[in-house]
């Protein structure tokens, strides 16, 4: 099978990982999750390695989450240490989120080397994600962004750093609306280091990362870490990992009310086909009643 990321050592220093499903506007479906993450320990691993640098092929950095993704876990290696993914009810759902989406971004944002993230056109929901664990984001000046998830009825994607990276009133004005903001208006936030022309993009990513491998690599570790530890400090992870409860709430909410874990309403029309019929009779909510019932000892209803 034809691998979704592509690992390339363009010059001495730099590491420049690619997301690979152009024809899926580099939605990330499960294995895209696990095959970013191999790229970046082995980035990580490999002491000549001193900055990671991020980007897409096609003409979109991401379109999010791959939400017509059915695979779950069995054919990938553990990474984090929850478990229970194949546990009934919101346990399983509950484990199979803390691992692909918010373990892997804690690991990812911890790198202890610069990470450099080059987006260009659309990045929605879990795109953000993958752009905001980097230390950096260059944005070409067609980029636009947008997390829509409030429409599908949860409260932002896992990664939930929207405070941090657009400000308070403006998290929740974008993410209310589901707006997007482009590239400009992402530089004006402080979420975005620099805006260049498309053209320009890898260009001008690479000379950064080249102009940052120059310097010592134990000093780049300790800046990133003192970085990272002031963030930490001002109650990021915490934040974090709160909103993420509450996402799990959101999913919860929509499986009981719709037999699915989003809100079929804000579902967009060229997926509707992917998810099951929202009847209170239809097969997956009469399953899920029944396997609600055997463990409690009651009646399906």
């Amino acid at each position: 099978m034809t691998s979704s990321v592509r690992y390339e050592i363009p010059e001495p220093g730099i590491c420049v990982i690619t997301l690979s499903r152009p024809d899926k506007r580099n939605a990330q479906d499960v294995r895209m999750t696990y095959e970013l993450n191999d790229a970046f320990d082995r980035a990580a691993h490999d002491d000549a390695v001193k900055v990671i640098v991020l980007t897409g092929d096609g003409p979109h950095f991401s379109a999010g989450h791959d939400l017509k993704d059915v695979v779950w876990h069995e054919e990938f290696g553990q990474v984090g240490t929850w478990g229970g993914f194949g546990e009934p009810g919101a346990e399983g759902w509950v484990a199979r989120e803390e691992e692909i989406y918010l373990e892997m971004c804690r690991r990812w944002r911890s790198i202890p080397k610069p990470t450099i993230a080059a987006v260009h056109g659309r990045t929605l929901g879990g795109g953000l994600m993958l752009a905001w664990v980097c230390d950096l984001i260059i944005a070409a000046d067609d980029a636009t962004f947008a997390d829509p998830v409030v429409d599908m009825g949860v409260c932002g994607v896992e990664w939930f750093a929207h405070p941090w990276e657009l400000g308070p009133r403006k998290a929740k004005e974008l993410l209310y609306t589901a707006d997007s903001w482009t590239a400009q208006e992402a530089h004006g936030f402080g979420m975005v280091n620099h805006v260049v022309p498309l053209g320009e993009l890898t260009t001008f990513t690479l000379g950064l990362a080249r102009k940052i491998a120059a310097k010592p690599m134990f000093a780049l570790r300790l800046t990133k870490e003192a970085v990272n530890q002031a963030v930490d400090a001002q109650g990021q992870t915490t934040a974090i990992q709160a909103a993420f409860a509450l996402h799990q709430l959101a999913h919860t909410h929509n499986l009981e009310r719709y037999g699915i874990c989003l809100d079929p309403a804000g579902i967009p029309s060229a997926l509707q086909e992917s998810f099951p019929s929202t009847d209170p009779d239809d097969e997956l909510r009469v399953k899920r009643r029944n396997a609600r019932a055997a463990t409690s000892g009651g009646k399906a209803h």
